[in-house]
């Protein structure tokens, strides 16, 4: 049998690009037997934690990677060999995106030269015959990246693909290059063609009727069985070859990332269980003037036997560091959850559970048992929540401190507005549709809703519309920044 890995896949999160999830790309990949598949979305790294999970469950190797959309060179595929690698792409898709508006990356060739160790690349050729222009930055990046750098072949079902491969193997031959194999996916199967239109005509702002190049000239950009790309590559078995021995070079997984927490320096050369014990026996002593009762006094003992063997002292001084900052400024905050359980938070000004006064399970907070960090909510007013912001990025600074990101992603309501505007739906019809989802509803709309406003669900368009709307919720539409949900 032939062996290969698909090297260039674009997920949904390439957004309004890909047409298919990152763990239906894993799952189709590990059904046709391949050696394994990467994940190469533009500019982002959105995508790869669905596709570890889905690679997981499929049993087939992922390649973490990115293509990267240059603003003066032509593009690559980033591949990182290993952990240090990853933290060199990860840098470089930050430096990008900093640099440019929100949903957009700014890189050039300099950039990818000085992040470059530890990166396998493969760079894409255009759609056109390759010209001098396009061979001398092949040649920059071969010499730069020695015996890291391919070029990307593809079959394109244009009319000219022997040519084209054929000129492309000898600029591969001449810049030391060696040929690749892709397929440049933008789908797990053929069937998603008529969703990726609907993408494209939603990205492109106009409809089905009006898009007409700006579509794909075909539906072949989906996963093929390995035996169908060596029929494709037939007299460049090279290239197939190419494909295993790059993903065997690629070891990095994202089991290999753990979470390094930034113990920030106690004062007094105190350990951070030292200043965590001191600042809870303090608060105890003002919020109990009177004396600290034995039960709670035993509940603060047994809490910090256990902090201190999870090691979790520097999470709460942390999220003590945060609240005494807020309150100091008179800004409203107060913790919640199952952080109320816990008479350290209570002493330490975090929350306003008297433990004194009820019957509290630590455990329920944090335990040996579920071996996960405890999870302090704080609720900060609204009004003044950018204070603390801007407090956390003075303190650890924007390269160590960043606001989580959210995926937005359609509901049945955005998705029958998008899918009928794109399909050319009149804008009542679209909008009477669209009126009868409630809520956040992540189910499409039933043949029954459309009868009630007197259209046939049965009509060509109308059918067409319902069912990509069914294939287009929970697609991911953009990232967003969460409200408040920070990482260090």
């Amino acid at each position: 049998m032939t062996a290969y890995a698909e090297l260039q896949v674009t997920t949904n999160f390439t957004f309004l690009t890909g047409a298919s999830h990152p763990e239906e790309m894993a799952a189709a990949a590990a059904a046709l037997g391949h050696r394994a598949v990467a994940v190469t979305d533009r500019n982002t790294l959105a995508g790869v934690v669905r596709a570890h999970r889905g690679a997981r469950e499929a049993g087939i190797k992922l390649m973490v990677g990115a293509r990267l959309d240059l603003e003066d060179a032509p593009s690559l595929l980033c591949f990182p060999c290993d952990r240090t690698a990853y933290g060199r792409l990860a840098r470089l898709l930050t430096l990008g995106k900093r640099r440019a508006d929100k949903g957009q990356c700014s890189l050039t060739r300099a950039d990818v030269l000085a992040h470059g160790d530890g990166q396998i690349f493969i760079v894409l050729p255009p759609d056109a015959m390759p010209d001098t222009d396009f061979a001398g930055h092949l040649r920059t990046y071969a010499d730069a990246f020695a015996g890291r750098c391919y070029l990307a072949g593809q079959h394109l079902y244009r009319g000219d693909d022997g040519r084209r491969l054929a000129s492309l193997a000898a600029l591969a031959t001449e810049t030391g290059a060696p040929l690749v194999a892709t397929n440049d996916v933008h789908a797990h199967a053929p069937a998603r063609r008529p969703l990726q239109d609907v993408l494209t005509c939603i990205r492109e702002h106009c409809t089905i009727d009006e898009a007409g190049y700006r579509l794909a000239a075909n539906a072949e950009r989906h996963l093929k069985p390995a035996h169908e790309m060596a029929r494709l590559f037939r007299g460049h078995e090279d290239a197939l070859a190419r494909t295993v021995e790059i993903a065997e070079r690629c070891r990095f997984g994202l089991d290999e990332l753990r979470y390094d927490y930034p113990v920030d320096p106690v004062p007094g050369g105190r350990t951070p269980d030292g200043e965590l014990a001191r600042l809870a026996w303090a608060g105890a002593a003002e919020r109990y003037p009177g004396g600290v009762p034995d039960k709670v006094r035993a509940q603060i003992v047994h809490e910090l036997e256990l902090i201190a063997e999870l090691s979790y002292a520097p999470y709460f001084l942390t999220v003590h560091d945060i609240v005494r900052f807020a309150r100091g400024r008179g800004i409203l905050c107060q913790g919640r959850g199952s952080a109320a359980n816990s008479a350290v938070c209570y002493c330490l000004g975090i929350t306003a559970v008297d433990p004194s006064q009820l019957d509290l399970l630590f455990e329920r907070f944090v335990s040996t048992e579920r071996n996960e960090p405890p999870d302090i909510d704080v609720d900060f007013e609204h009004e003044r929540r950018e204070e603390v912001i801007q407090y956390i990025y003075e303190k650890y600074g924007r390269a160590r401190a960043g606001l989580a990101a959210t995926v937005i992603r359609y509901r049945a309501r955005s998705a029958v507005r998008e899918v009928g505007k794109a399909m050319g739906l009149s804008e009542d019809t679209v909008g009477a549709l669209a009126g009868q989802v409630w809520g956040r509803s992540g189910e499409g709309l039933a043949e029954q809703v459309a009868r009630e406003l007197g259209l046939d669900p049965t009509e060509a368009t109308l059918a067409r519309v319902l069912a990509l709307t069914r294939e287009l919720i929970g697609f991911p539409r953009h990232l967003s920044q969460h409200v408040g949900g920070f990482v260090i």
